[in-house]
């Protein structure tokens, strides 16, 4: 296999790290509009033979088609942001060439009832395409990072292996990470945070299929695991709530943060300010989105790891009937120290984990243990593989019932 990695940020510069100890691939192709970033993520590598860097404009479908073929890809892995994604997902079907992405295409909130009912939803433009994929023989493996990505493997495992019937499938995320010599510093792009925070958050139940509520609904209080502790989870609009359905049998699914009420509170200011807004404004003859400049003044997570200390957790909290028929209820999880993670990679926890899962698909598809057409989500193949995977790569998931 030959792979194409577009976009050399945190996420596109960990892939390649992790990808390097393993054996499934020929040659990894790191490309960026900063072609210095792109060499920066290889370089470091030291295997010049089985790493290379490439310049490209994401957002110009007939640049990627022409670089695609050029390096001679057989997948690509959209590591950019997703407003990212239409270009990118266009030219790897142009190129008749596998597509992998680690969230889907963006939402637009519903022009009238935005707090009840869904306007387009999450990876709507993509999945509208799964025929024609089909039809070319091609697959589209989207929403392949960790949360989505892992967290729908493990909802397929928990349906397949641990219970009869399933009453929600809630997605928790939580963490203890701090870091040193900021007030207000997020670990994963800002850009992406606020899209998924302060868009009305998206719920599925079989009997109301998807509908939407106020952002930062239904608090709770969760207990993670291995002594991260209580943290108070809000409603979140994530991909999760678009796929599980379609392939897991359940009442029920939902996607809840860990976000902490200071950081809603700077959230719901920005939103407040007209600061999350993607519509460039003209500032002394500038024009400039908003939420570019917010992004802009803080810092880039991939550079908060030396400063960073603590551990993330991506889970799926599963209820219902066991196989024996009786009430079960389990948190299947996944962990990342970011001192493990800095050590051994020089990535931070929540950058490694999520370039982590993506690696691992596309050694299952290289493999050929994964396979499939159409535009299809992680919880469409058997989660048995990955999971072995996740071990083989020294990151097992953990099991916590309740």
């Amino acid at each position: 296999m030959r792979i194409l990695v577009v976009g050399a940020g945190g996420v596109g510069a960990a892939v390649p790290a992790i990808a390097q100890r393993r054996g499934f691939f020929d040659h990894m192709t790191v490309a960026d509009i900063a072609l210095t970033r792109a060499q920066a993520a290889v370089e470091r590598l030291g295997e010049p033979d089985r790493f290379s860097a490439a310049q490209v404009d994401a957002g110009d479908e007939a640049a990627l088609v022409a670089l695609i073929r050029d390096v001679r890809a057989d997948a690509v892995l959209n590591a950019c942001d997703p407003r990212f994604n239409e270009p990118i997902f266009a030219a790897c079907h142009a190129a008749r060439v596998t597509y992998l992405d680690m969230a889907m295409t963006l939402s637009r909130p519903h022009p009238d009832d935005p707090y009840r009912r869904p306007g387009t939803m999450l990876g709507d433009l993509q999945l509208a395409e799964a025929e024609a994929w089909e039809r070319a023989g091609q697959l589209a493996l989207v929403g392949i990072g960790v949360e989505p990505g892992l967290s729908d493997v493990l909802a397929r495992y928990a349906a397949d292996h641990l219970f009869s019937t399933i009453d929600e499938i809630g997605v928790r995320d939580g963490a203890d990470l701090r870091v040193e010599g900021y007030d207000f510093a997020p670990t994963f792009s800002i850009w992406t945070t606020i899209e998924e925070c302060l868009n009305p958050p998206l719920i599925w139940e079989r009997t109301r299929g998807w509908f939407t509520t106020e952002p930062f609904s239904e608090p709770e209080l969760f207990v993670f695991p291995e002594g991260i502790g209580e943290i108070e989870c809000v409603n979140v609009e994530h991909e999760e709530v678009v796929l599980i359905p379609r392939w897991v049998d359940c009442e029920r699914v939902t996607f809840k943060y860990g976000l902490g009420e200071e950081f809603i509170q700077v959230l719901k200011t920005l939103h407040m300010l007209g600061l999350d807004a993607t519509e460039p404004v003209r500032v002394r003859g500038v024009e400039v989105a908003p939420r570019d400049v917010v992004a802009a003044v803080l810092p880039d997570p991939a550079t908060l790891g030396d400063r960073m200390t603590g551990r993330t957790c991506a889970g799926t909290y599963v209820t219902g009937s066991g196989k024996d028929g009786r009430p079960r209820r389990t948190y299947l999880y996944h962990v990342a120290d970011n001192e493990t993670t800095m050590r051994e990679y020089g990535a931070q926890a929540v950058v490694w984990q999520t370039a982590l899962n993506p690696v691992i698909a596309l050694e299952l598809l290289a493999t050929g243990r994964w396979s499939g057409t159409g535009v299809l989500g992680p919880e469409a193949f058997d989660a048995v593989p990955f999971l072995e995977l996740l071990a083989d790569y020294g990151a097992p998931h953990g099991q916590d019932e309740r």
